[in-house]
């Protein structure tokens, strides 16, 4: 088993940020062929989602759509003033897990694995858990 961790600096409140060349790096790095790659994020403000990498503007889209469904200006509770990022981290998820075969990513076409910032910018981290096989 290989266990690692990608940094991020974040520079907006909400963005989508591509991290698919940087896992298959460490594909390449770690030499592995096959089994299967977890990705996920500790963070309760932030998610993983895979979706099209072939069009930015599906992202773009796609984060003006989450502000519509939850704005950041609401009748929320939570006292820090961030309730918009945690349940749009709720509805993203924290974690995927993508099939490794020769030495690649198991992804259609036009996927893309992404970090989902809903709370910058920040220092973020993603772990990235390899088991070979």
């Amino acid at each position: 088993m290989v266990a690692l961790e990608i940094f991020l600096n974040t520079t907006t409140r909400t963005e989508a940020v591509d991290i698919t060349p940087r896992i298959e790096a460490i594909l390449e790095r770690e030499m592995v062929k096959e089994g299967l790659c977890f990705i996920y994020v500790p963070h309760t403000t932030a998610a993983i989602t895979i979706n099209e990498n072939a069009d930015p503007s599906v992202m773009k889209d796609f984060m003006q759509k989450m502000e519509e469904l939850v704005p950041w200006t609401a009748k929320y509770s939570h006292t820090e003033s961030n309730s918009a990022a945690h349940i749009k981290a709720i509805l993203c998820g924290s974690s995927v897990t993508v099939v490794i075969k020769g030495g690649e990513l198991l992804l259609g076409r036009w996927q893309g694995v992404f970090f989902m910032e809903f709370d910058g910018p920040r220092k973020r981290k993603v772990y990235i858990k390899i088991i070979k096989g």
